[in-house]
């Protein structure tokens, strides 16, 4: 699997998120420029979201030594 910047697997979120939201918001009968507004907003909230706390950091490995006897 290709390595993918974190930046642009965080605004590929976004964009599925506003998708989903703005598409839902319609179909529950939203108001068209209400229904995009938030859907931005939200998405522009998701996006910071996981490009700030999305990423797991790999610690380095803990070595366990025994005592000597």
């Amino acid at each position: 699997m290709p390595s993918i910047d974190h930046g642009v697997q965080s605004f590929i979120w976004a964009v599925i998120f506003f998708l989903f939201l703005w598409l839902g918001m319609l179909a529950v009968g939203v108001s068209g420029g209400t229904a995009f507004l938030i859907a931005l907003l939200a998405g522009v909230g998701i996006f910071l979201f996981v490009r700030n706390f999305g990423e797991e950091e790999l610690r380095p490995r803990r070595v366990v030594r025994r005592r000597a006897r």
